[in-house]
C-alpha cells in the first residue's frame, strides 16, 4: 500500500499517479507454444489459435484489434491465472478495440466500456506482400503505474511500417484485479505480470500466421510495462518467451524515498514482497467487508464498480517471492542472473517533472523556497546536507525545478544507469536518454516546464489515440531516429541510427549515452549531468 501525499483532497491524493500516466493517453499455466498455421501476410483474414481473425487494411499495413489472448479472467475465474484460448473455428471480428481492463477513471479514446473481460491484444503489421517474411515481432506492455491504461490507446502503424516489424500491444489485468494476492491465493500478487507473459505464449503460436517470426521477440514498455518487462528478464517462467528487451522510463533498480514520489508516500521500489502484498491485499478487503475464511468468495462476489473503490492501494504492487519471481527483480540484476539477452534501458531528462506538476496542480504550496529543504531532509535524511550543497536552489530557476532535477536523477536517470552497468556483465545492452524539451504536452502540465518529462516519448513511437502530435520537423526527425533506434535492435540486437552518430554498448564503467535531444541526437555524459557518481 502507498499512504497517500498529505493535505490534498481525497479523490486528488489516490489518483494523482494514475492521472500523470494516463494523460499520457490523452489521448502461468500451461498453453501449448506450438507455431500456429502459416497464413498470407497480405490477408485481412488470419487463422490462428483464437481463431479466424477478420481485420483491416490500408495502404501502409493491416491491423487485428481486440483479439482474445486467454479466457476472460471472470467469475470463479477472478484472481486466477490466465487460461489460453482455444477456439481455432471460430469467426473473431478483429476491426475493433476489445474492452480496457476494469480502472478507475475513464480510457481516452474510442473503447467500449470497460469489462474484466478484457485480456485481448492487438497486432498491427507492416505493408508487405511476400508470405515468407519473418519479421521481428515486438510486444508492448502499457504504462499506467499498474492501475491505468490500454494497449488499444497505441496505434502502431508508424512503428511497424518504419521499422519492418510485426507490433503487438496488450491488455492485462491492473489494479486490485491484477496485483490482489490474498494468503492461499495462487498466482497472487502477480495476475497482471501472468497475463503479460501468456500474451508471450500467444505470440509463440501466432506470430507466423501474421509473417512474424517467433523465434525474433523483443518486449518492451514505458514506466510500469518497463518495469514489467525488467521483472519478465528475471522470472524462470518466461526463458525462451521473447529474446530482447527494451525498457524505457522504467527497470528493476529504480527506488523513490520517503516523498520522493510524492508527500507522505513512503520510500518504495517498482515490487513488494509477498508479505507486504498480503498485508495489503487483507486490509483492502477488510475495508470491503470480506473478512476471514470466506474473504476471496466474498470479494468474487462484490461488483466491480466496488472493488475499484481499493484499485489504487495496488500501484507498484507486482509482487516476488512467487512462482513467477522467487526474487526480487533487483537483487536478480544485482547477482547476474537476468536471462542473457540483449537489453536497451533509458529514460527522460526531466522524468520527475510530470509527477510535480501534478503535485502542484493539486498542492501549489507543496514545493517552495521554503518546503525544499524540508523535502530534501526527508528524502535523504543524514545525507541532505551533501544533496542540498550539490543541488542549491540559486542553481535553478525555481524550487519545483530544483526538486524535480534532485528526484529525478535520484529516483529515475542514476538507478537506469546503474542498472544498465550491472545488465551489460551480462549481456550486450545499450543505454539512451529522450531529451526534446519542446515535446508535446501529454501530461498537460501548466504548473511548471514540462521539459522532456515522463511519458512524453511515446508519441515519438506511437500515435497516441489514433493522433499523431508530432507537428514540428525536428520532432518528426527525433521520432524516426527512435523508431530505427528501437527496430534496428528488434531486427539484429544492436541499435542504429540511419544518417545518425555511431551506437556504443554499456560497459560496467559506462557514463556516457546517446542522447535524442531537441537540436541534434548526440552522445553525452550523462553520469555527469545527472551527478551519478552522487546516487550510485
Amino acid at each position: 500500500m502507498r499512504p497517500t501525499p498529505t493535505n490534498l483532497s481525497p479523490t486528488t491524493t489516490t489518483r494523482l499517479p494514475v492521472l500523470v500516466l494516463l494523460a499520457t493517453l490523452c489521448v502461468v499455466a500451461g498453453c501449448s507454444t506450438t507455431p500456429g498455421p502459416e497464413a498470407d501476410p497480405s490477408s485481412t483474414t488470419v487463422a490462428t489459435t483464437s481463431g479466424h481473425l477478420h481485420g483491416s487494411a490500408t495502404d501502409t499495413g493491416r491491423t487485428f484489434l481486440g483479439v482474445p489472448y486467454a479466457e476472460p479472467p471472470t467469475g470463479e475465474h477472478r484472481w486466477s491465472l490466465p487460461r489460453a484460448v482455444a477456439a481455432p473455428d471460430a469467426d473473431v471480428d478483429a476491426t475493433r478495440a476489445g474492452s480496457p481492463c476494469p480502472q478507475s477513471l475513464p480510457v481516452p479514446g474510442d473503447h467500449p466500456e470497460p469489462s474484466e473481460d478484457c485480456l485481448t491484444l492487438n497486432v498491427t503489421t507492416p505493408h508487405q506482400t511476400d508470405s515468407d517474411m519473418h519479421l521481428p515481432v515486438m510486444v508492448w506492455w502499457h504504462g499506467g503505474g499498474y492501475t491505468s491504461g490500454a494497449g488499444s490507446s497505441y496505434d502502431a502503424q508508424r512503428l511497424a511500417d518504419r521499422g519492418n516489424v510485426i507490433v503487438v500491444t496488450v491488455n492485462y489485468r491492473l489494479g486490485i484485479f491484477g496485483y490482489l494476492g490474498m494468503p492461499g491465493m495462487t498466482g497472487g500478487g502477480d495476475f497482471g505480470l501472468a497475463d503479460q507473459i501468456e500474451s508471450l505464449r500467444w505470440v509463440q503460436s501466432n506470430a507466423s500466421a501474421f509473417g512474424g517470426d517467433p523465434d525474433d521477440v523483443t518486449v518492451f514498455g514505458e514506466s510500469a510495462g518497463a518495469m514489467s518487462a525488467c521483472a519478465a528478464l528475471t522470472s524462470p517462467t518466461t526463458e525462451g518467451l521473447f529474446d530482447k528487451a527494451v525498457m524505457a522510463s522504467g527497470n528493476c533498480m529504480l527506488r523513490w524515498p520517503d516523498g520522493g514520489l510524492y508527500p507522505g508516500v513512503p520510500a518504495h521500489t517498482p515490487y513488494t514482497s509477498r508479505t507486504d502484498n498480503q498485508s495489503t491485499s487483507v486490509a483492502a478487503a477488510r475495508r470491503l467487508g470480506c473478512v476471514g475464511d470466506d474473504a476471496v468468495a466474498c470479494l468474487r462476489r462484490l461488483p466491480v464498480s466496488r472493488l475499484l473503490r481499493e484499485n489504487d492501494e495496488f500501484s507498484d504492487n507486482l509482487t516476488f517471492g512467487t512462482d513467477l519471481l522467487p526474487d526480487d527483480p533487483a537483487e536478480v540484476i544485482r547477482r547476474g542472473d537476468q536471462h542473457r539477452i540483449p537489453v536497451i534501458t533509458g529514460g527522460n531528462h526531466d522524468e520527475q517533472r510530470s509527477f510535480v506538476g501534478g503535485l502542484l496542480t493539486a498542492q501549489p504550496d507543496a514545493v517552495t523556497p521554503a518546503t525544499y529543504p524540508a523535502l530534501i531532509r526527508t528524502a535523504f535524511g543524514q545525507r541532505a546536507p551533501e544533496v542540498l550543497s550539490r543541488y542549491p536552489l540559486s542553481r535553478f530557476p525555481s524550487a519545483p525545478i530544483a526538486w524535480s532535477t534532485v528526484t529525478t536523477d535520484a529516483v529515475w536517470s542514476c538507478p537506469t544507469l546503474e542498472g544498465a552497468r550491472l545488465m551489460s556483465v551480462r549481456a550486450p545492452t545499450h543505454v539512451y536518454e529522450f531529451a526534446d524539451e519542446t515535446a508535446p504536452n501529454v501530461n498537460q502540465i501548466t504548473t511548471i516546464p514540462q521539459g522532456a518529462a515522463h511519458a512524453t516519448d511515446t508519441p515519438y513511437y506511437f500515435d497516441l489515440g489514433g493522433m499523431n502530435l508530432l507537428t514540428e520537423p525536428h520532432q518528426r526527425q527525433i521520432a524516426d531516429q527512435m523508431i530505427d533506434y528501437w527496430t534496428s535492435f528488434a531486427h539484429t540486437g544492436t541499435p542504429t541510427i540511419t544518417g545518425g552518430p555511431g551506437v556504443t554498448a554499456a560497459d560496467a564503467d559506462t557514463s556516457r549515452v546517446l542522447q535524442f535531444g531537441t537540436a541534434t541526437t548526440r552522445d553525452v555524459d550523462y553520469a555527469a549531468d545527472h551527478q551519478c557518481d552522487f546516487w550510485i
